[in-house]
This record gives C-alpha cells, sequence and structure tokens, in this order.
C-alpha cells in the first residue's frame, strides 16, 4: 500500500488507498483575484488570513499556497504567506509555484514535511524541482504533461507519470512521495475526458501504485451548477482511486461527495465524520432520552 506523508510543525498527515480522501483547499492563489493580487503584492495577507482558516473551518485537510504575482517578488510573498499561514493552522502545506526560486524560498521557511506542486514530465522542470525536493525532503506533485504538451490519449499520460516517478526515484525520492496528477480536462469541451481520466486514475493505483490528486473543478468548467458536477466528479474519482483533490471546500456539494464516498468504501467506521460534519445539534430544551423515545415510536395505522 502506498501512503504518502505530509506534516506541519505539529500534525503528520497519511494520504493512501485506504485512507480517507483528502481534501486541499485551493483558495489561497491570487490568480483571477485581481483584489487579492493587489493587496499581496503590497504585504497585505488579511485575505490570505480569512481563508485559511474559512477552508479548515470548512473541512479542508491541507491548505495549498500560491502567489503567483504578475511582476511582483514572489520567493518574498510565498514565503510570508506560507509563515502566516502556519501561524494560523497546524494542517500541512501544499506550496505552489512554476518559479523554483519561489519553491525554495517556499521550502526554506516551512515548518515540517510540505508537498511541492509542482514537477511535470519537461526534463527541464525535473531536473530543477527534484532536487528540491529531495534537498527538503519533501513529496511532490507529478503533472502528466511533457514538453509536447497535455495529451487526450491516457496511455501517452500514464507514460509521462511513469517517466516522472522513475526519475523521482533516480534521486532518491520514493513513489510514496509522489502524487500524480493525472489531468482533468472540461468535459463541456471533451465528452470523454470524464470516463478517460477515471480509467487513468484506476489504472495509476493498480499499476504504478501511486496516490493521486487533480484540480476538481477543471472538469466542470462552462457548464452549469458547477458545485453539484464536481461533488459527482469527486465521489466518482473516489471510487476509481483518487485519493486527494485540490478544491474549495467551502462548497458544502464538494465535502458531502467526499465525505459520502468515504462512508460507502469502508474509510469512514460507524459513520463517524459524516455524523460529525453533518449532525444537527438537538432542539432546545430537548434531552437525548427524550428526543430517542419521540423517534422511536411507530405510527399506527387508521
Amino acid at each position: 500500500m502506498t501512503g504518502t506523508v505530509v506534516s506541519s510543525a505539529t500534525k503528520e498527515l497519511v494520504i493512501g488507498f485506504d485512507r480517507p480522501f483528502v481534501i486541499i483547499g485551493e483558495r489561497i492563489n491570487p490568480t483571477g483575484r485581481k483584489i487579492m493580487a493587489g493587496e499581496m503584492k503590497e504585504g497585505d495577507y488579511s485575505r490570505v488570513e480569512s481563508d485559511a482558516i474559512a477552508q479548515v473551518q470548512a473541512g479542508a485537510h491541507m491548505l495549498d499556497v500560491n502567489a503567483g504575482i504578475p511582476l511582483a517578488d514572489e520567493p518574498r510573498i510565498l514565503a510570508e504567506a506560507i509563515q502566516l499561514v502556519q501561524s494560523l493552522t497546524d494542517v500541512p502545506l501544499s506550496i505552489d509555484s512554476s518559479i523554483i526560486e519561489a519553491l525554495e524560498s517556499g521550502l526554506s521557511v516551512y515548518q515540517g514535511k510540505a508537498l511541492v506542486n509542482s514537477v511535470t514530465g519537461e526534463d527541464e522542470s525535473l531536473d530543477r524541482v527534484l532536487p528540491l525536493v529531495k534537498k527538503y525532503g519533501a513529496a511532490v506533485v507529478a503533472i502528466s504533461n511533457d514538453e509536447t504538451g497535455i495529451s487526450e490519449d491516457i496511455d501517452v499520460r500514464y507514460e509521462v507519470a511513469k517517466k516522472i516517478v522513475n526519475r523521482a526515484s533516480d534521486y532518491g525520492i520514493s513513489a510514496g512521495d509522489v502524487i500524480v496528477d493525472p489531468l482533468v480536462m472540461p468535459i463541456g469541451a471533451i465528452n470523454t475526458a470524464g470516463r478517460e481520466v477515471l480509467k487513468l486514475i484506476h489504472r495509476l493505483r493498480t499499476e504504478l501504485k501511486v496516490n493521486t490528486t487533480c484540480g476538481a473543478s477543471n472538469i466542470s468548467f462552462g457548464l452549469p451548477n458547477r458545485n453539484g458536477f464536481n461533488g459527482a466528479f469527486i465521489s466518482m474519482a473516489i471510487q476509481a482511486g483518487m485519493t486527494t483533490a485540490i478544491t474549495n471546500p467551502l462548497h458544502a456539494e464538494v465535502v458531502a461527495a467526499s465525505l459520502g464516498a468515504d462512508v460507502m468504501l469502508g474509510k469512514d467506521p460507524d459513520c463517524s465524520r459524516w455524523i460529525k460534519q453533518f449532525r444537527e445539534p438537538p432542539a432546545e430544551g430537548a434531552t437525548a432520552r427524550g428526543t430517542g423515545r419521540r423517534g422511536s415510536r411507530r405510527r399506527r395505522a387508521g
């Protein structure tokens, strides 16, 4: 069984086939958020703070931290954001950047074992990111594209993932520390995208034996009721073998889908996590015994 261990300074989290599904909160990301980008560029992290707290309260098990702001000092901003988030919560973090200097800046201040997001199958990316992952003892997200781009052929994407896992091994990074992103494509544009990625997730689990993640909301791009669709996709992806996803925990449909799938697959004994999340508080003045008695009476016919 493959287990990916990540941690903060005080809390360890294991991502694995027989473990509960892990939600990685996606909201600490200035991409497409002009106000947040401007504030972070000027050293104002108030939205980072509120997003971190809200996502953990909503059910996120990890948080992704991104500071990709054009013409900004990304290494500085990413490091400052990571330090702030780690002062607010004990959940592990995913350090998200395409700039190697920013990744190293973030890793240098991180307390615990981080998840690096990400490396691709391009040789330049492998040669720059993997040594950094090894140096800091991190885990890494492996995205299934290379110099040729993103293939619609899942066999090609599988081979790219396999290449990354093998190259990671060359650097002394175990398969357990590689979480593959099989690349979820918008089903509104590519009608076969759903069933194809589910096949690929299953193959990555059974053949390559690695954990998988994705940007779950990509599947619903351009469709109405995206949150409902994302929830449906996540529950099916969990059944196929996906163990974590980068998504928005503030959308109740997504959280419910992941918790429900865990119950159905036996990853939530006695439904305890489901009950904790959704149990309604007793009515004011009602006693547990009285409520139980009323609830157990049978209505007479006639």
